[in-house]
């Protein structure tokens, strides 16, 4: 068993995965940047390193920094979370060639599935349906508007290197290719460190329906059944749930089958999901796998019981799966809606600064995967995702009404957030009959803006206030004041001097 594992990544994913790591005894490696100096993962690891500076491509993208810090601290494997360099089979392959464990599949499938065109290109090989589009990494602008106007638009640009809905941008007319393309290869060179795009057919208002797949290194293979994602914001999923209303066991079996058929294909191992677009007469068409942890994964986990972070630990280390498929059920129904630094009412401009107040929902069939704390400062640099609310309960209607008081509880005081505009989706009519595509939020949603600040939010804020006032050290230092790593963080070490009143 892997005992010492290196997280090349930051917020929310890192902490998750130090928290399974710890469970399992297993020593954890944070890596970040100077942004990050202050941040949770940094504080709840093991050790700490730091590998560069703010921007993206300096440290978290930068595969030699992170392989050295891995020696450095003699870790014997890397788990990527997702984004960064979590489909990258350059830094797949780098581990293989230093002998570091990839928590992740092994480079050549990666390499396969990793590349969403070479992806495209295995599932059609397989006889699996796939959205019309191009079929190569186009080597111009030229060669896009060819394709565009040989696959009819709408169209939509994708990188090529990963997902997120990092780098698409939907395109009604030629006119407005070629600055969409330059636009998409930018932010996917960001993100991916990889500036590739190509085209698909833009498939107007279909349901987004991704399944869960777990394969060991022996052949033995399982899915854990679908997610529903079909509620996107600039093609970003904000909401997530399973099972999906969508679904009868006839299609849930038929579409579970063939994500392990295309996983088979491309020769896959440890975990992943094989996303499928569903269209209103239940034909589905293979979208995309992503070669990685997904953002959504509790939802799969509070219905089915399995801990995917463990299995994908479990999987590296050379172990069997200890499942199979006909032992798997789903028990439930599980919603999960991302929490993002983002002003809704000002077109969701990312919101940074620091968090004055911030106090999580807690409850019965409440989970909150979350990477900050009160006092930490929101950086400008990255993905403004704080964290991830998740309910289960025992049908869907109960979850709602399980999300919506999750939400209600849910306080971040000194930035902007979307907890309002994720209560108003939960209780929307059309989501409460599980009525739901891709074009939801643009239908229904389209001019939402806040309405006003919950009285009741008054009494944290002017705590949070008065306890800065009065305490102004309350917050977390800089590195000179960081816990040894030898050390658990705890909430005392934030608050700075204190005494028991009358001793």
């Amino acid at each position: 068993m892997i005992n010492k594992i290196l997280i090349a990544n930051r917020g929310e994913i890192a902490v998750r995965i130090i928290k399974a790591c710890r469970e399992m005894g297993i020593a954890t490696v944070a890596v970040y940047s100077e942004a990050d100096r202050d941040s949770l993962h940094v504080q709840l690891a093991d050790e700490a390193v730091l590998i560069g500076p703010p921007p993206a491509t300096d440290s978290y993208l930068n595969m030699g920094r992170i392989v050295q810090a891995a020696r450095a601290a003699h870790s014997q494997a890397i788990h990527p979370g997702y984004g960064f360099l979590a489909e990258n089979a350059d830094f797949a392959r780098l581990c293989e060639k230093e002998e570091i464990i990839f928590i992740g599949p092994n480079s050549n499938a990666l390499e396969l599935v990793g590349d969403k065109v070479r992806a495209r290109q295995t599932m059609e090989k397989a006889g699996i349906s796939i959205i019309p589009g191009m079929k190569s990494i186009p080597k111009s602008v030229a060669e896009c508007e060819a394709a565009a106007r040989t696959i009819g638009y709408p169209v939509i640009v994708k990188a090529s290197a990963g997902g997120g809905g990092k780098g698409m941008r939907i395109v009604g007319e030629e006119n407005d290719l070629k600055p969409a393309v330059e636009a998409g290869m930018r932010e996917a060179k960001s993100a991916f460190g990889d500036e590739s795009v190509y085209l698909e057919k833009y498939l107007e208002e279909p349901r987004h329906v991704e399944f869960q797949v777990l394969a060991d290194n022996f052949g033995h293979m399982v899915h854990l059944f679908e997610r529903e994602c079909s509620i996107q914001r600039r093609h970003q999923k904000i909401v997530e749930e399973t099972p999906s209303p969508a679904l009868d066991d006839a299609l849930r079996a038929k579409m579970g089958e063939a994500a392990k058929k295309a996983m088979q294909a491309a020769g896959y191992n440890n975990a992943g999901t094989v996303e499928f677009l569903l269209d209103r007469n239940s034909n589905f068409y293979f979208l995309e796998v992503n070669a990685r942890l997904q953002v959504e994964h509790p939802v799969t986990e509070l219905v089915t019981g399995v801990d995917l972070v463990r299995q994908q630990i479990r999987i590296a280390s050379g172990e069997k799966l200890s499942m199979a498929q006909n032992d798997l059920r789903q028990r439930g129904h599980a919603i999960e809606c991302r929490i993002y630094a983002e002003d809704p009412a000002n077109n969701f401009l990312p919101s940074a600064g620091k968090i004055l107040f911030f106090k999580e929902p807690k409850g019965p069939g409440v989970r909150h995967d979350g990477g900050i704390y009160s006092g930490w400062d929101v950086p400008i640099y990255y993905d403004p995702i704080l964290a991830k609310l998740i309910v289960w309960a025992e049908n869907r209607d109960l979850a709602c009404r399980r999300m919506t008081s999750a939400l209600d509880d849910y306080a971040i005081i000194g930035i902007h957030t979307t907890i309002g505009f994720l209560k108003d989706i939960i209780n929307h009519p059309e989501f409460r009959a599980g009525r739901t595509n891709t074009g939801f939020i643009k239908r229904y949603f389209e001019s939402w803006g806040e309405k006003g600040k919950d009285p009741g939010m008054l009494r944290p804020v002017l705590a949070a206030a008065a306890f800065d006032e009065l305490n102004p050290a309350a917050h977390v230092q800089g590195a000179e004041s960081r816990p040894s790593r030898k050390e658990r963080f705890s909430p005392w070490q934030s608050l700075g001097k204190w005494r028991i009143g009358g001793i």
